[in-house]
């Protein structure tokens, strides 16, 4: 009776012609996959046997457990961490495209975790999300509405600019009973919002309201996961253990996944160390990030008897933006004509050839292998959104398609060179005795940013290529703490950067590449794009209202950022490259996500 007094009292409050939807989960467009009789995802074995201990790796170090601020590195920012399915992260309300667990099926749902059902309005104005009652943080306290809307305001307030990215549209937070609380937006009609809401993670105020949220911490905070840290060697290792009455072990969404007994994760900060402990038999499973090392590390004993299996799997997942993004806030990178001649130095044939392997393809697009990259010329819905910005736009962009430059995988040819020459001469540089000179006689002059010694000898050859030119470019490796530390305060002039990339673009899209986050200390807007074309093409991003529409604003927004040539595009892989011990199995790999929580130890195996 409550309930419904609580529901009727929540239509009265929204126009009263509003169809109102209740659903085990939700689509952002079109149906759901999943029913609400489903027991388990497909592509998870849900009576996979508990037990064992995995034994894995992680690039990098960490300095707090506290992954929700800006101050310091925790575990998740290391590559792959959470590919694994163990992290420190507290669960959320739902769970499909985001980071944290993957449905791995569907590119644009999620399904109830914490939350039991999600109400919502036809316009998207509002939404509802009704809590499990037993859903527990690891201490035994229940999880409830209040704690949902203290998470909200704290990491509105205190977390990592990119939680604002997600908050800021919410207008209010009313809390509708003890399992029950309502977001109230401040337009309609963004279907993403209630997606990524869902995938905030929910916080436990009795643990968080009277300690430093922003302070470093290698105190395991208090979780709500199927794992909790039970060791903790400051920067070198963590050790998670299962769970064993964990409130959501028998739920539809967790049925076959987190199944071994206890995971050992060791920290390297060198990568030839790694794999060397790798070969040795130090942890299970490598994800390999080297092309060189792929075609030619994988040659050892264990191989040879089946003890390490090598594998790739194909995959559908947006890959990420990968490039050299230039710091369009200094002087130097501040014209496009620059931009662009600074890209057509990079020979990536040559680069593919001779450090590679052949093994990868040149990026065109800031979403490679992904529906979302542009293609061809503007046509249909994206020329309708980028046509009213014709007079801002390179003439170009509406005429030819966009292009990276080419080698034949060797020098760069003289054409090419021509071509960046009278680029740099429109922008105001000239070749001087052998110097690429400005009007003030100041010659171009600049610093590739790393944290990663392995890129130095990708990268030396643009080096030497840009000398060709007259141009003193130079590398420099530091830290990981310097490093994020610098990007953090934009002190760089080019990096080799990554942007993650989800399966529905949206609201990450706005951190990336949106002018109100240009001069946001901490935020992901490296390159200091601000332009209103973008920002507009955002907008009509965040309001899709059907697959179509945001793949069309996806594309005209691709096909924008690539004409302003703010990053040079590097490469990408359309397969995972993985190598493990036979000691696991698994069901299959999905479409979207690589799904290591889902595997299990071999029967044959003993429980370690």
């Amino acid at each position: 009776m409550i309930r419904l007094l609580l529901l009727f009292t929540l239509v009265l409050s929204f126009s009263a012609g509003a169809t109102i939807s209740e659903s085990h989960g939700y689509a952002q467009f079109g149906v759901l996959k999943y029913p609400a009789s489903f027991t388990h995802f497909d592509w998870v074995n849900p009576e996979a046997p508990k037990g064992g201990t995995l034994r894995m790796m992680a690039f990098g170090t960490f300095d707090t457990l506290n992954p929700y601020t800006f101050k310091g590195s925790s575990p998740i920012s290391t590559p792959n961490f959470l590919q694994y399915g163990v992290n420190e992260l507290n669960e959320p309300l739902m769970i499909g495209t985001g980071q944290y667990d993957p449905s791995g099926d569907e590119p644009t749902s999620s399904y109830g975790l914490i939350a039991q059902t999600v109400e919502y309005s036809e316009d998207r104005s509002w939404v509802v999300f009704n809590l499990r009652p037993q859903a527990r943080f690891h201490d035994g306290k229940p999880i409830t509405a209040y704690d949902v809307a203290f998470s909200y305001r704290l990491l509105l307030k205190e977390g990592h600019p990119q939680y604002r990215t997600a908050l800021q549209e919410v207008q209010r937070v009313d809390i509708l009973g003890r399992h029950r609380i309502r977001f109230v937006f401040k337009r309609a009609g963004n279907p993403l919002l209630i997606l990524r809401l869902g995938e905030l993670p929910v916080l436990p105020q009795h643990y968080w309201k009277d300690r430093d949220f922003k302070a470093t911490t290698f105190e395991p905070p208090v979780g709500s996961g199927p794992y909790r840290i039970t060791k903790v060697q400051p920067g070198r290792q963590l050790v998670f253990e299962r769970v064993k009455d964990w409130w959501g072990k028998d739920l539809a969404v967790n049925r076959g996944k987190y199944n071994f007994d206890r995971v050992n994760v060791e920290f390297y900060r060198d990568s030839d160390v790694a794999f060397e402990a790798f070969k040795a038999g130090e942890f299970d499973i490598y994800i390999e990030h080297q092309a060189k090392n792929w075609s030619n590390g994988y040659n050892f004993p264990a191989i040879a008897r089946g003890d390490v299996i090598k594998a790739q799997i194909p995959h559908k997942i947006p890959t990420q933006t990968q490039g050299l993004f230039m710091n369009s806030r200094r002087g130097t990178f501040s014209d496009v004509k620059v931009r662009e001649a600074l890209g057509l130095m990079f020979n990536f044939e040559w680069t593919n050839r001779a450090l590679f392997s052949d093994a990868y393809t040149r990026s065109a697009s800031y979403y490679p292998n992904s529906e979302f990259s542009a293609t061809g010329l503007p046509s249909g819905h994206e020329w309708l959104m980028l046509s009213p910005w014709r007079d801002q736009l390179p003439p170009n962009l509406f005429t030819q398609p966009f292009s990276v430059s080419k080698t034949e995988g060797g020098d760069i040819p003289r054409e090419t060179l021509r071509k960046a020459l009278g680029l740099f001469a429109e922008a105001g540089w000239k070749l001087s005795d052998q110097r690429l000179l400005n009007r003030n006689g100041q010659p171009l002059r600049f610093e590739i940013l790393l944290v990663n010694p392995n890129l130095e000898r990708i990268l030396q050859p643009y080096i030497e290529d840009l000398s060709r030119l007259g141009i003193d470019a130079r590398l420099r490796t530091v830290d990981r703490a310097q490093y994020k530390q610098r990007l953090d305060q934009f002190d760089f002039d080019m990096i080799l950067m990554t942007l993650n990339q989800s399966l529905s673009p949206g609201l990450e899209q706005w951190q990336y590449f949106h002018s109100s986050q240009a001069g946001i200390k901490g935020s992901k807007n490296y390159a200091g794009v601000s332009s209103p074309v973008v920002d507009s093409l955002l907008n009509q991003l965040l309001a899709a209202q059907s697959r179509d529409e945001q793949i069309a604003a996806a594309r005209a927004l691709d096909r924008v950022l690539l004409w302003q040539q703010y990053c040079i595009p590097n490469w990408y892989l359309d397969y995972h490259r993985l190598a493990y011990r036979n000691r696991f199995a698994q069901v299959t790999t999905p479409t979207y996500t690589l799904g290591l929580r889902a595997w299990w130890l071999k029967p044959s195996e003993k429980t370690q």
